[in-house]
């Protein structure tokens, strides 16, 4: 089969996949195309600018152009509300402009959306998306404001990721256009694992501005003492990591299963986001949690790479 042509959608039981998903058209490109989605800017002033930035942003270009644009329209309100998190603005401020995406959110679903919502707003409208979606990512943000977040207990830990993770996920497998139990699982479970690897790559930068997420109950069992940044950040976590990475493998093992129940077509975008990750925690491993800790990155070529393999093959 030619790379240049369009690939059928794989064969599965009709009962897994709504008719929504079944009828989508796919999405013709050829290498040079997908190739282009990881080099061309995006338009400026437009949610898919805001976008363009992210680890997400070529698995959501070669969506079709619905799904598109409420993926851009997604990423764009998480994306804005996690700066005001990650600001260094006075906390009392922070919480306010917080609070703000909350009363903005209530006019949206009362119809009434501010200006800077109305794109949002046909996305939700097209894509029933719930309130308490948004809401919940709202919530997760105001866990890093309130207080600085050093060594959570694990149950903790759980909630911000899905609030932050987990929450964007439910959102996001509407647009995709899967069935209800398989993608509350998935988002469960994806969102989970792409958190703890977010988690387990960033401990350093993490560190260096105040923040631990790593559990205070696999610190302890570490030895890691005190729990603060400083300490975890000259420490060997080789111990303290290795449940994170269990955790994670086994949230990918099980996204994995879910998503190969429904045509390559609805699960391209999270099939990607899962790899691309999945690649990052390998490197992780391989690399360890000793000191010094270098950076872990996946290329933009490997990602081409899982964009064509995905698309084509």
């Amino acid at each position: 089969m030619s790379v240049a042509e369009p690939i059928e959608t794989q064969h599965t039981a009709q009962s897994a996949v709504p008719a929504v998903a079944a009828a989508q058209a796919p999405v013709v490109l050829d290498a040079a195309a997908i190739t282009q989605t990881m080099t061309t800017p995006a338009d400026d002033d437009s949610s898919q600018r805001v976008a363009a930035g992210s680890s997400f942003y070529a698995a959501m270009r070669i969506l079709p152009s619905a799904q598109r644009e409420a993926m851009f329209e997604i990423y764009s309100f998480c994306r804005q509300v996690d700066d005001i998190a990650d600001s260094d603005g006075p906390r009392d401020g922070r919480l306010a402009a917080l609070r703000q995406w909350r009363t903005d959110l209530d006019d949206l679903y009362a119809g009434l959306a501010p200006a800077r919502l109305r794109a949002l707003a046909k996305t939700v409208t097209e894509f029933s998306l719930d309130k308490a979606d948004f809401l919940a990512v709202v919530d997760g943000m105001e866990m890093d404001v309130i207080s600085t977040i050093v060594a959570p207990d694990l149950k903790t830990l759980d909630l911000y990721c899905d609030r932050v993770a987990s929450a964007v996920g439910r959102l996001s497998v509407k647009i995709f256009g899967m069935g209800h139990d398989d993608g509350i699982a998935l988002s469960h479970h994806l969102g989970r694992a792409l958190q703890l690897t977010n988690i387990l790559r960033d401990i350093d930068e993490d560190a260096d501005i105040g923040r631990v997420y790593l559990p205070r109950e696999t610190l302890a069992e570490a030895g890691v003492s005190p729990m603060t940044p400083e300490t975890v950040r000259a420490s060997v976590l080789d111990v303290a990591c290795a449940p994170l990475v269990a955790q994670a493998q086994e949230h990918f093992r099980v996204s994995n299963v879910i998503m190969k129940r429904y045509p390559r077509g609805v699960v391209i975008a999270p099939k990607i986001m899962a790899q691309a990750y999945g690649a990052i925690l390998e490197k992780l491993i391989a690399r360890g949690f000793g000191t010094p800790r270098p950076r872990v990155r996946v290329s933009k070529v490997r990602l081409i790479g899982l964009l064509l393999w995905n698309k084509f093959f």
